[in-house]
This record gives C-alpha cells, structure tokens and sequence, in this order.
C-alpha cells in the first residue's frame, strides 16, 4: 500500500509539472530565455511580476490573437500606450518589454510624414502619462530597440521624432531608442528584424521630447546622427550608464550625464544648452571628427569632470569655436589619449579648473579614498531628488566633515553685459544670479568683483556688498575702451560681463565748409566738407542716384563702414542720366552721429565722366549698399527675398520687412572673413546691366560656407543657393548653376544646371555631386556660345571618404543652352541663415 501511495504522489508531482510546462509552452518563448510568459504574470530572472493596470507586459513575437486574450499584455508599443494609466513617484506606469525591434512608425508606410503646425516637427507617438518606466527585459539594451526610420526629407517633412512624452518622471532603462534613417539597424538574435538605412545623408533624425521633470535613463542607448534628441525639452534629467551616437545639435542641453559613454561623429554635439547646462561626469567620449571638437555651437554652459577623449585625428578640443567673454566653463580630469587636457587653451579665459577649487565638490567628492559623483547636490532641486540614492551618504559625509555638500550651486551670472556707458553721465548696475544645477536660485552669496590693471584708470568698482556692483566710468581718453569686470565666490565659480566705457561724449560737430561733389576726375566723383573739429573724421556718407537735381527718388547705392567716410565714389554706366547725391552725418569717435547733410552734383552723369570698362564689373561689396531694393533697373542691384514656387512644400514666406544682405563677417566656417551675406531666409540679388543685348558672359566669385563639411545649407530641405546667368532678372528666364544639398550626402551637395523660365527652375543636366562646397570655394559660370561651362574647385586641402567616380572634388561641367540675349545675373538663397548662409566675395562678372 505505502508503494502504491508513493506512485501515486509521484505521478501527481510529474503531471502538475508537466501541466505547469505546458501551460507555460503554449506561448512563445520568445527571444530571451529569461522571460517566461504565464498569462497574467511574467517570470524574469526567476522573479514573478504581476501584470495589471499599471504594469503592462510587450512582446512583438507574440500574434493578435494571443495578445488579444489578455487585458495588459500587448505586441506593439503603440497599442500599449492607448491603455496607460497615470503613475506617480511611489507606483509608476511600467512597460515590461521583451526583447525584439518595435517599430513605433511603420518603416514600409510610403506615406510622408507632415507636422500637425508649419514649422513643427512629425511626431512617430504622442504619449501623455505621469510617471511613466520602459523597462527593457534584458541587461543588454541593443536586444530590446523602440525604432523609426525618418528624418528631414527622408520620409518626413520636418525633423522627425519618434516620441512626445508628456510628463513627469518619465524613466527607461534596459532598452535603445534609435532612429534609423541614416544608420543600419543590425539585430543579431533575429537577423530577419535587421533594416538598411533610408539613406547616407546625415538629415535631422529625432529621438524623443519631452516636458517632464526628473527623467532617468538607465543602461539607454540613445542612436541616430543629426538632432538626436535625447528627451528635448525635459527638465531634471539624469543619465546613468547611457550610450549616444550622434552628429551635432545633438544632446540634451540640461541634463547630468553620468558612467555614459558617447560617439562624436561630427564637432559640435550641442546646439546649445539651456539654464545651467550640461554635466559629464566620469564620462568616456570617443571622436570621429578630425582636427577640431567642440561640445557647443552656440551658448550655454558645460561642466566635464573626470571625463575622457578617445580620438585618432583630434588636435584641439575646445567648449566652442570663439567661446563669449562672458563665458565660463568647468572642467576637472579631463584626458585626450590619456594624456592631461585643458580644454579652449586658446581661448584660456573661458576655461576654470576646478581640481584645487572647493567648487569640485559641487559635482565629485572624495571620502576615504573612494569617489562619489555628486548627483544629489545637482539634482535635488527643492523637493529632495535623489535618483541615484546618495543621500544619507552626503549627509553623512557633511556630519563628519562639517562642510556642506548638498547645496553648492554651479552657476554664476553678471546681469548686463554689452552696455556702452559713458563717462560723467551714465552709471550701471551690475547684478548677479547664483543658481544650483536646474536653475534653482541662491540667495546671499558672496560675490568678489575685480577688473584687471590694464581696466582700472576707466571705470570705477563700488561692491555693494549685496552681490551687486555699481560701474562708474572714469574714461578721460578720447577712445571708448572694451572692459571686462570679472565677478567670482569663494568656492570658485566664475563670470563676467563685458562693457563699452566711453569718454564723456560731445556734441556733433558743426559744418565749417557744407559738403560739395567736384566735377568728375578720372571716372570719380569727391565729396568735400569741412568740420570743425580736431578729431578724425568718421562720418556717415551715403551716395544716391536721384531722378533730378533737386535730390527726388534717391535710391541708396554706397555706403561707408566700419567709421571709414567714403568720400569719393567710382562712376559707372549705371550712373548715365541720373543725379548723384552724397549724404553726410558728421561724426567722430567721441560723438553720436549729427543731422546729415545733402548735396546733390549739379549735373546728370554723362558717358564721358564715366571712365570704368563697361565689360566688366567687380562689385565692391565693402561700400555697396544692403538696403532692400525691389525695383528692377538698369544698372542696379536688386536686393529682396523671394521665396521660389519650388520650395512652397516647406512652409516658408518672404519677408521684405528687412534688409536681406550685409556686408561683414560670416560664423562658424566663414568666420574672420568679410563679404556679403544672407541675412533673411530667401536673400535674392540680381544685377541688371545697362544695355538691351548681350553675349557671352561670365561670373566668377568665392564662396564661403558657414558649414564646414561640405553639405553647404543647413538641411536638405529644398535648402539652395542659384547663380544666375544670362537671365532677364525682371521675368526671371535664363539659366543658372544650382549648388543644392540633397538626401544622398552629408558632406557634399550637388552642382546642377538649371533652366529658368518666368520664374521657375528646371534642371537640365545630370547632378554632380561633390565635396568642394566648404570654406573658399572659387567658383566660376561661363558661358560661350550655346554652351554653358561650371568649374568649382576648393582652394584648401581637405579630406573625403569618398570614391571619386561617386562624388568629386573638381567640378568641371558642360551643358547645351538655347542661346539669349540676357545679360543679367542672380543670386537666389533659399537656406537658412547665419550657420546655414554663405558669404559671397571677390565677385567679378564679364560680358563679351
């Protein structure tokens, strides 16, 4: 009996077994032997997690048909986030998500994706959830990947991005997010879920938005390239053994960055950053730029502690190309090829080490020999964050010590900076603001304001003790001084705010002579006057060619710059049959420019007083009027905006509210080099020659970028600049070289020939893809006869991955035209401007 009652428990034990297992079997096990799925429950790691409202279970290797039997067990991240339930700090929302590529925009959808507002961006998924956790189910974050495969141009109209999450505490760990548009996504536990990229052009590809406050993201690969958008927008943001993959414009501007690591495909991984910025804290950054890495391309602060650069071709690292006086940043242990760095050594001023500061306790402290990054001091707010659990050791660090270790702030900043005051008149009150890191305010610090030696005998420092600081100017030299006041605390943080001390200003002086035009000397007209002064003159002068003698329908044609009067201007054969006038404002450098003076040359310009070859016109950009000037004539440049039929798809208007161009310097690639640049959206320039029949014609000019990498505009947005020739600028027909930047590059753009009838441009040779349009590329448009010639060549050595049968660093084209009898030439910018504009110089063209 006892055998038989043995059998019988056995038997019951291996059928209850049995029942368990095939319960269990009758789901997929999926790609991860860890996650057991059981129906209202999952076992990951031999640990059970029940399901329910707020913890939800995703698996894409699970059909319809099974998911469909259960209330919160889903295959697609889309179909979860219609059934989410608010969290809160104690009991979030969780997405347990099982290994597999979730693809949150249907990469085979041919349709192109539009934003919901001109200018905004294509959502993939908007979610609106408090507290809300991605929790991938594997330690390795490549085997569970939330994907999309859009950006700018390449199945998208905007920047696309992926996720709009709305809320606080949003919280990921375990799981990538990645855009692959411009990258190969590559899944080796199932090689069927690989996808190629859409396309090798680098085009703003985003990741992820949000609003939230105290974001976390563990163990989280953040990849794509351009725009990667690691949760724009959030605020408390905390990355915590993180990987990123990208280009520029890339990271978040106000998170701390923590254990991560970081692939730099390009020189500038932040747009900017916002408030008191970013921190890198025992952080590895591996280059792939070459020569030059900056963390910034506009404003905002960076803090990097113990933090180290990898790179094969780097041989400067600053925190931005020409960092602000203003501007301060903070490092400590920073390495390139483990050797030491010091970050922007030539622009040194930027840069404060904080290894020997008190300041470094802000971000790192020592104790007992062991090093323990500060996030709670940075990340505590006024609620008491604490993501990382350091708390009761900060406070247990400060009993011992005495010191405090919990609310020292990062941030100082001198309100008003750029002012010009001037000496016996003005005074100017310099205020600051102590923030902790999120913009937390500190009141009561102790400010130290100084001024170096080679500043003291121009202004005067009254410490008002209270962090504020009254400037008095003491200037009594004749010139305005540029003067930097420094304000710093104890603990070492740092600012400074840069001032204009001028002398005390006199009144404009008087006319002793009237100004008056000489008779033209060698194709030249001079302006005379007489100003009672002992000063050099550096007054305004503009020349106006006018309907009549009596100075009516002046339009402006030169200018003086830069305090240089120009006083003698060079005829040409636009000038025959008009009136010139001369306008001058008297001014020297210890005045405000006075009431101008008008002077209009008694005679209309003749064809003899003009003495310039007529064949040929060298346009002086230093002394030719930006003004906006719509009216087509001949003889003169035309400057507007204009926004051409086929860029309409990209929401843009013309704004003729402004003037378009400027004559100065250029940013980033066209830095330290003046000319004549963009300064709205759809600056158009046309020239219009005085006669009625042309032949052969030529134009050559050197261009200079903003961008450095040869992709030339800022996206690939119907984003072009046209060089017109042989055109009726008033009807717009002729021809003229498109240099466009297009999907299938992101360092080079395409050179094409176009046709342009009453306005609109059709293409009418085979693109040229090449590499040259980067800083100083000379340029040249010719045409001979029935053919039309385009050389373009770089004058700098510069380095290319590329085949030379695919993209080229000459450009050498011919194509067949209809010949015409136009003579005009155009400039039609469609780009964006500043770090998308280019500087045009040393433009000459040529009728033959």
């Amino acid at each position: 009996m006892q055998l038989k009652n043995k059998s019988y428990w056995v038997l019951l034990i291996a059928f209850i077994v049995l029942n368990i297992s095939m319960t269990a079997q009758n789901y997929p096990q999926g790609l991860s032997k860890e996650v057991v799925f059981w129906g209202d429950y999952i076992n990951y790691k031999n640990k059970n997690i029940q399901l329910g409202p707020k913890a939800f279970f995703i698996d894409g290797s699970l059909s319809n048909n099974e998911v469909a039997q259960y209330d919160f067990v889903f295959n697609s991240i889309n179909e979860a986030s219609k059934h989410l339930t608010n969290g809160n700090e104690d009991s979030p929302m969780v997405l347990y998500i099982a290994p597999w590529v979730y693809w949150i925009d249907n990469p085979d959808d041919p349709e192109i994706r539009m934003p919901d507002t001109v200018g905004g961006s294509p959502i993939g998924l908007e979610i609106n959830c408090e507290w809300l956790k991605f929790r991938g189910l594997s330690d390795n974050p490549e085997h569970v990947i939330l994907a999309c495969n859009r950006g700018q141009t390449m199945g998208s109209k905007g920047n696309f991005t992926m996720f709009r999450i709305n809320g606080n505490g949003t919280n990921t760990e375990n799981i990538t997010f990645g855009n692959y548009c411009n990258i190969d996504l590559e899944y080796p536990l199932n090689p069927k879920l690989n996808r190629e990229k859409r396309g090798s052009a680098i085009v703003q590809a985003q990741l992820i938005f949000s609003n939230g406050d105290k974001i976390v993201a563990r163990n989280t690969h953040f990849i794509s390239r351009l725009n990667l958008g690691p949760f724009w927008g959030s605020k408390r943001t905390l990355f915590d053994k993180c990987h990123f993959e990208m280009t520029d414009d890339a990271l978040n501007g106000s998170a701390v960055y923590l254990n991560s690591t970081f692939e730099f495909y390009s020189s500038k991984p932040f747009g900017h950053t916002v408030g008191t910025g970013a921190v890198f804290l025992n952080c590895d950054i591996k280059a792939f730029t070459r020569n030059t890495q900056y963390f910034v391309k506009g404003r905002g602060p960076v803090a990097a502690i113990d933090t180290r650069f990898i790179s094969e071709d780097l041989s400067y690292i600053g925190w931005r190309d020409i960092p602000d006086l203003e501007s301060r940043y903070y490092q400590s242990n920073i390495t390139l090829n483990e050797n030491p760095l010091f970050i922007s050594k030539n622009e040194s001023y930027a840069t404060v080490d904080i290894s020997k500061k008190t300041l470094l306790d802000a971000y790192r402290i020592t104790y007992n020999d062991k090093v323990i990054y500060n996030t709670y001091n940075l990340l505590k707010g006024n609620d008491d964050w604490d993501p990382m659990g350091i708390k009761s050791i900060v406070q247990q660090i400060e009993t011992e010590t005495g010191k405090i270790y919990s609310s020292i702030p990062t941030q100082l900043v001198v309100k008003s900076t750029q002012q010009k005051i001037e000496t016996g008149k003005d005074s100017l009150l310099l205020e600051t603001i102590v923030n902790r890191f999120g913009n937390f305010k500190m009141e009561g610090e102790t400010i130290i304001w100084k001024v170096s030696d080679e500043f003291k005998s121009f202004v005067k420092l009254k410490d008002n003790e209270d962090g504020t600081c009254l400037i008095i100017p003491t200037n009594d030299v004749n010139e305005t001084k540029k003067v930097i006041v420094s304000a710093s605390t104890p603990y070492g943080l740092e600012s400074a705010t840069v001032l204009y001390i001028a002398p005390s200003f006199l009144n404009p002086p008087k006319f002793k002579k009237l100004p008056k035009i000489s008779t033209p000397k060698k194709g030249k007209l001079s302006l005379y006057y007489d100003l009672d002064m002992s000063f050099e003159d550096q007054s305004i002068i503009s020349w106006y060619r006018c309907k009549n003698v009596n100075g009516d329908e002046p339009i402006e044609i030169a200018v003086s710059r830069f305090d240089n009067p120009l006083k003698t201007y060079q005829l040409s054969n636009g000038d025959v049959g008009f009136y010139i006038m001369a306008s001058v404002s008297p001014k020297h450098l210890r005045c405000n420019p006075g009431e101008a003076k008008s002077v209009v040359y008694k005679k209309s310009i003749s064809e003899k007083d003009v003495k310039s070859n007529p064949k040929i016109l060298e346009a002086n950009f230093e002394t030719m009027s930006g003004k906006y000037q719509p009216q087509v004539l001949q003889g003169f440049w035309t400057l507007d905006s204009y926004a051409p039929l086929d860029t309409k798809d990209f929401n843009w208007e013309a704004d003729n509210s402004q003037d378009h161009w400027y004559y100065g310097e250029g940013i980033n690639g066209a830095a330290g080099v003046k000319g004549f640049v963009q300064n709205t959206k759809g600056a158009r320039m046309r020239y219009t020659p005085v006669d009625d029949s042309f032949g052969d014609m030529k134009i050559s000019f050197l261009a200079v970028p903003s961008k450095t990498a040869g992709q030339g505009f800022s996206s690939a947005r119907m984003q072009y600049m046209d060089v017109g020739i042989k055109m009726d600028t008033k009807n717009m027909n002729g021809y003229a070289l498109r240099l466009i930047r297009t999907t299938k590059y992101s360092d080079a753009i395409d050179f094409v020939i176009m046709k342009y009838e009453n306005g609109n441009a059709t293409a009418i040779s085979e693109a040229i893809s090449a590499t040259c349009y980067r800083p100083n590329c000379k340029i040249t448009v010719e045409v001979k006869g029935n053919k039309l010639l385009v050389h373009a060549e770089n004058t700098e050595d510069y380095f290319t991955p590329h085949n030379a049968s695919e993209v080229v660093k000459v450009v050498n084209m011919e194509t067949e035209i209809m010949p015409n009898t136009f003579g005009g030439v155009s400039f039609q910018h469609t780009g964006t401007v500043r770090s998308g504009a280019t500087l045009i110089k040393d433009l000459k063209i040529e009728w033959f």
